[in-house]
């Protein structure tokens, strides 16, 4: 269980939180053993306040006149977004998308360990990619259960999310990280995150665009 002083965290600090991790790990790396909030919002590209309000969601971070201690910080930080531990996960689609997703050593190490790929594509399934055999789709909600699958991650053409999210939902999964272009139905109580690149390059092609306005790249 988390120990949060306040439930409603915005999705922003989430994300921010999650950056933190990542350069505490580089400057870990590297030997640094304390960092200030100065150099550590640097880094981020956010500013110090930022830092210390995102913090303060989880607890007292930090030593006046010293800054964090890195590897403190940084599993505590891990701890409050539950990254203590390992997450098994099961892919649904192994399409040239998730046939990446599956060969991602980076998701493993970072203690997303996907233990099952699933398909409907008769062509695919009983192939082995990544060490993992295929398996048909519907054998989804009995599989789950035997993999102590808790997050789904659905990679199938927009057409076939919704049935993926079924299969997913009945078999008692947590959470569901969808990269289909399509929105799906699921119960309040099972998590949905998307992933839609579509909507980024809509994002950076407006950033772009207000650039040029500006006279950035003359």
């Amino acid at each position: 269980m988390l120990n949060l002083k306040n439930e409603k965290i915005p999705r922003a600090t989430i994300t921010r939180l999650a950056l933190y991790v990542q350069q505490l790990e580089v400057l870990e790396q590297e030997g640094e053993k304390v960092v200030s909030s100065e150099k550590l919002a640097r880094f981020c590209g956010v500013n110090p306040s930022q830092i210390r309000k995102d913090l303060a969601y989880f607890g007292e971070f930090g030593v006046r006149g010293v800054g964090y201690y890195v590897y403190e910080l940084k599993e505590a930080i891990k701890k409050s977004l539950g990254l203590d531990r390992v997450w098994n996960v099961v892919l649904v689609g192994v399409g040239n998308l998730g046939r990446a997703l599956l060969r991602h050593n980076v998701i493993r190490k970072r203690g997303f360990v996907i233990v099952g790929a699933f398909d409907c594509d008769p062509f695919k399934i009983g192939e082995e990619i990544a060490g993992l055999e295929v398996m048909c789709s519907s054998n989804l909600p009995t599989k789950i259960k035997e993999l102590n699958a808790e997050i789904g991650i659905i990679t199938t053409p927009p057409e076939r999310a919704q049935r993926a999210a079924n299969y997913l939902i009945r078999g008692g999964i947590k959470g569901i990280v969808n990269f289909a272009p399509a929105r799906i139905a699921a119960p309040e109580k099972v998590v949905v995150e998307y992933v839609d690149f579509i909507n980024h390059l809509f994002s950076a092609a407006f950033q772009i665009s207000l650039n040029q306005s500006k006279g950035f790249y003359l």
